[in-house]
């Protein structure tokens, strides 16, 4: 398959989704933005609790 009928198809294929979404009712958009915070909070504890044993470890080194 050439460079062009992959960009064809590509561009096709974006068509499609395009066609099918819509835009999220306000609880969906709600519910994506607290399962994204959440996200946020989960990574910066894992962040906070390295960041303690690691000062944690050297303090007693």
């Amino acid at each position: 398959m050439s460079t062009y009928e992959e960009l064809i198809s590509l561009l096709r294929d974006c068509k499609r989704v395009l066609r099918a979404a819509r835009k999220p009712t306000w609880d969906e958009y709600i519910e994506s933005a607290k399962i994204a915070g959440l996200g946020i909070l989960i990574v910066g504890g894992v962040g906070f609790l390295i960041r303690v044993i690691v000062q944690l470890i050297e303090l007693y080194t």
